[in-house]
């Protein structure tokens, strides 16, 4: 993987949403929100221009939307490099795309970077989670999370090399987890499924079910609540998306069975509670969700944290739920959804270093219904400050 030209000072996307004169306007929360200003750092790319919608849910938080890439197929994680181009796993195919920093007449310039060897893709499995190390600059390395024939497992990626770190986190057609990302200690975490093994949620000495948090070498990390284990939280069912706030505090999304699908605190040691419990309840030896939706409209894979707002992209219930944070990481009010049919099922949620928001969708994973332009990647413009912001 050669070196990347920088991004300019001033990211041009920027400059692709302020001129889009067909803006997306979407209804969330409580705040208002403005086109970005021009940048007169060049001229922009030439992007598809957003549809509009009628806000949604009324009064509250608005984005603007604009399809940066198309064309992809089942995009499941998205990671920057430090030029501010962006790696996309596609979950199929095997492939890591490189999406920008260029462009062309159609959106962002997408090329493949490599396709990692032994990806097993079937069911919920294949290439998933992706995240790029800390110490980039030096050490070259990407990690991916993946299905291979007999276990999911954690690849070390460097230029001339694919080193499985972690092997034998269990597989299925389904719960297979997939999340991967750097903590702000700089610890590697992923999250597992249960892969249909009900009982591993509970079971500290088997790693499904769980979230993990790993040196770079695939090592339990030090600190962890029980010694020798890479275990960090237990009784999940189905983990995908991670974040963390500006206080350092992290979050899961987590898929339910068919009542309730939650957004969690993580706590070292937390046991949040699957197979005994689903949603809420009055068993205090589990912690309960911060935020739940029914199955039927959330669904949610990815997971990204904004200032004191989360956003999960929820692939059954086709849409955004934001949730707005309180200093201390409680909820603020009530949850509000973006987005809510219109583009399908959303998989992916990051947000890119200009401070705008990546979505992703997955009409091409097996449930969806596919346009002629998916599966696309999104950029949403929120307005509370940072670059990308209006």
């Amino acid at each position: 993987m050669s070196a990347r030209t920088p991004y300019p000072r001033r990211n041009p996307l920027r400059a692709v949403v302020a001129a889009s004169c067909a803006a997306l306007l979407l209804a969330a929360a409580g705040c208002s929100f403005g086109d970005p200003p021009p940048d007169p750092a060049g001229e922009p790319p030439n992007l598809p221009a957003p549809s509009a919608s009628a806000p949604a849910g009324g009064a509250g938080p608005q984005a603007v939307a604009t399809v940066l890439a198309k064309g992809l197929r089942v995009p499941w994680g998205i990671a920057f490099l430090p030029d501010g181009a962006a790696l996309v796993t596609e979950r199929d195919s095997g492939r890591i795309l490189q999406v920008g920093p260029g462009s062309g007449r159609e959106g962002l310039t997408v090329t493949t970077l490599r396709t990692v060897p032994g990806v097993a893709a079937g069911g919920e499995g294949g290439l998933l989670g992706i995240a790029v190390s800390p110490r980039y600059a030096s050490d070259r390395a990407i990690f991916v999370y993946h299905t291979a024939e007999r276990d999911n497992r954690i690849v070390k990626l460097t230029p001339d090399a694919a080193t499985p770190i972690l092997t034998g986190i269990p597989k299925a057609n389904i719960h297979n987890g997939g999340g991967l990302a750097f903590g702000p200690d700089g610890y590697l975490y992923a999250s597992t499924g249960d892969a249909g093994n009900r009982a591993a949620a509970q079971d500290r000495k088997q790693v499904g079910g769980k979230i993990l948090r790993l040196t770079a070498a695939g090592k339990p990390a030090p600190g962890n609540p029980y010694p020798g284990s890479p275990v960090w939280s237990l009784g999940h069912r189905n983990v995908q998306g991670l974040a963390w706030d500006a206080g350092k505090r992290m979050y899961a999304v987590e898929f339910g069975q068919n009542t309730w699908d939650e957004i969690n605190q993580i706590t070292k040691g937390g046991n949040y509670g699957w197979p005994t419990v689903e949603g809420k309840s009055d068993d205090r030896r589990y912690t309960d969700p911060l935020a739940q939706w029914s199955t039927s409209e959330a669904s949610c894979s990815g997971l990204t944290a904004s200032d004191r707002l989360l956003v999960t992209a929820c692939l059954r219930g086709e849409r955004l739920w934001l949730v707005e944070l309180t200093a201390t990481g409680g909820v603020l009010g009530q949850p509000r959804e973006l987005l809510n049919g219109k583009y399908g099922r959303l998989r992916a949620a990051v947000t890119a270093p200009d401070g705008s928001i990546w979505v992703s969708t997955s009409n091409h994973d097996g449930r969806g219904d596919p346009a002629a332009e998916d599966d696309r990647l999104l950029r949403l413009v929120l307005s509370d400050g940072g670059a990308g912001r209006g």
